[in-house]
């Protein structure tokens, strides 16, 4: 009776150990795939080339996490709004989608050390007097829904009491607005605001100011109780510094000096 009792339990103690130690890091290994929600509105970090290809900073850091753990990546277009319930409906593992890492966010997913920081401008349409950020009080202005811009300005034109904020879809959708006069101005990333100038596509729009933001810390994010597959990525970001490697992305899309620094000054470095 001893013994069986005592096989019994050994038993239950592996398939309870058994079943702890299956996590979401397990289970990409396994399938040979890491799905990555990526945004693809968002140059330089998300675009498609002349061929319809995904391409940009975070497609290549996508490519590097599925190249470190021996899999190969899957890139699937996710428009801003759509990141976290991507995540949530089990369309994507992680999200290599430049979000920023809010406490909001973080009761909802489990969220790695920044990847990435940005800095914001101020965008605007030409025709409209504007000579700095404040300029943007008492204008039509918008930016896409639910980001770290669209909480920004919206809460500004609440502050101001004057103007109007819209929220949209995606970046795209903002910068055509932008450039067809149904806004007067926007704030979005520096990188983007100088790639969406450059290339011409939404003709008639330029950058005013620097926005007074603090800088956007971006991180990568996957369903909050995968403690594994968290740590695993926290140590990613790290080698991906240490190694060289972000400076060389940043060079590739953002263009020469240095990239943003990832530590924060008397919290960590």
């Amino acid at each position: 009776m001893k013994t069986s009792i005592f096989g019994a339990a050994l038993v239950a103690a592996t398939a309870i150990a058994g079943a702890a130690q299956a996590d979401k890091l397990d289970d990409i290994i396994a399938s040979g795939t890491l799905r990555c929600a990526v945004v693809l509105d968002f140059p330089p970090m998300g675009m498609r080339d002349d061929q319809n290809n995904p391409i940009g900073f975070d497609v290549d850091y996508c490519n590097d996490l599925a190249a470190a753990l021996g899999v190969t990546a899957e890139i699937v277009e996710t428009p801003f709004p759509e990141r976290i319930p991507a995540l949530m409906a089990g369309r994507v593992d992680v999200g290599v989608a430049s979000t920023s890492d809010t406490l909001e966010r973080a009761k909802t997913v489990g969220m790695s050390v920044p990847y990435y920081a940005f800095e914001n401008a101020v965008v605007a349409r030409e025709g409209v007097e504007m000579t700095n950020w404040e300029g943007m009080k008492g204008k039509t202005v918008g930016a896409t829904a639910g980001t770290y811009e669209a909480i920004w300005l919206e809460g500004k034109v609440k502050e101001w009491g004057e103007g109007e904020f819209r929220p949209y879809q995606t970046q795209a959708d903002v910068f055509l607005a932008l450039s067809q006069g149904q806004l007067d101005a926007t704030v979005s990333t520096v990188e983007v605001a100088n790639a969406n100038v450059k290339s011409g596509n939404f003709p008639g729009i330029r950058v005013v100011d620097k926005a007074p933001m603090v800088p956007d810390y971006v991180a990568l994010f996957t369903l909050r109780e995968e403690y594994g597959l968290i740590n695993y990525l926290n140590l990613f970001v790290n080698q991906q510094v240490r190694t060289g490697r972000y400076a060389e992305l940043y060079t590739k899309w953002v263009g020469e000096g240095e990239p943003a620094d990832l530590t924060v000054n008397g919290v960590y470095r």
